[in-house]
């Protein structure tokens, strides 16, 4: 006769298995249940998530799989140049750029083979070789910082992708080793703007899904910054004509010119007129007119490019304004005097600018 096996329904099976061992704690029966649940929905973790994909241009490291995906047309981050707060009354990060913009943030499990250390630096060689320069670096909870898996652990600093357990529990509390962290930045290919990358590997286990445990699970987070839009106001030629006779100096703000170019915007044109206006207005004035640059790119590139900048607006309150030339004396600058730090890209806005000096 053959032998038939009855499948019976969860709900059998366990009050019978607490018949026979009476003494499991409330505990046990709770990992008890999590863990058939957990077999009824284990994930093969061999494919990415639906609807998941590669930021364009920027490869994965062999093997992974993208287990979370989320994209933010627009958003602000921080991405970190220095290492996490240590100590129990940690904050965050002890050093940042703020920038926002499009954002993608990808999370990928590794090949059960491959480390961290190797993970990192495919990426760094990767990005390098992509034009990125880099902010930051650290490996070891030493130089990253203790407990820094928190940036993602703890869901108050808001980089948890969902709510879904598999995905909270990617850095498991206490189980991440080998943290290594690389963050990086380059001038979009459009040239509209810049690339942020923050990229971060570690071994961890994770409580919800062992099959998504100790393995080197990766954090990459992309953000497209799009340039600060220019509001500044053109200063009026009496407002020019004060401030030069109060302190020999004003800084326009009003002169914009291609990136990385000494062509003048068009939009620069109502305050290239209110300095003509000005000149015209008073005789007897003659200007210095001083480029000035960011601190980004080597000092001799950026005192050659702040001094063809100077050219072009001399050169155009020459042709277009009649304004005479012995009046006007071209110089560059670089950024030798800035008006405020170069460590966000506010503040380098405000130091790209033409200065009007009295001779």
């Amino acid at each position: 006769m053959t032998e038939r096996r009855l499948t019976l329904p969860i709900g059998i099976l366990i009050p019978r298995a607490i018949r026979r061992q009476a003494a499991w704690s409330a505990i046990g029966l709770f990992w008890v249940l999590m863990g058939l649940v957990g077999a009824a929905e284990a994930v093969a973790f061999d494919r990415d998530l639906a609807g998941a994909a590669d930021i364009p241009g920027i490869p994965r490291f062999e093997g992974s799989v993208i287990i979370g995906y989320r994209v933010s047309p627009f958003d602000e981050t921080l991405i970190p140049t220095g290492p996490w707060e240590t100590g129990s009354g940690s904050k965050g990060w002890t050093k940042t750029v703020k920038v926002s913009g499009q954002r993608t943030r990808i999370i990928y499990l590794a090949p059960r083979n491959a480390s961290s250390l190797e993970v990192i630096r495919n990426y760094q060689r990767a990005l390098e070789e992509l034009g990125y320069e880099p902010l930051y670096q650290c490996s070891g909870f030493e130089e990253c910082g203790d407990r820094v898996d928190r940036f993602y652990g703890d869901a108050a600093n808001g980089n948890q992708l969902t709510d879904s357990h598999l995905l909270k529990h990617v850095y498991s509390d206490t189980s991440v080793q080998e943290p290594r962290l690389y963050s990086a930045r380059r001038q979009a290919p459009d040239a509209g703007g810049q690339s942020y990358v923050f990229v971060f590997a570690a071994l961890q286990d994770n409580f919800a899904d062992s099959a998504a445990g100790n393995r080197v699970a990766i954090f990459f987070e992309e953000v497209l910054s799009e340039p600060m839009r220019e509001r500044m106001v053109s200063i009026e030629a009496k407002a020019m004509a004060q401030g030069l006779s109060d302190a020999g100096r004003i800084a326009v703000h009003g002169i914009q010119f291609d990136f990385d170019q000494a062509t003048i915007k068009p939009e620069s044109k109502p305050q290239l007129e209110q300095i003509a206006l000005m000149l015209v207005e008073n005789p007897e004035l003659k200007l210095y007119i001083v480029g000035h640059t960011d601190n980004r790119g080597t000092l001799e590139y950026n005192m050659d490019l702040s001094r063809r900048r100077a050219e072009e607006v001399v050169r155009t309150l020459i042709q277009s304004y009649g304004i005479l030339g012995e009046r006007l004396k071209p110089m560059g600058v670089a950024s030798l005097a800035p008006l405020t730090s170069n460590a966000t890209e506010e503040g380098r806005g405000l130091n790209r600018r033409v200065e009007i000096v009295a001779q």
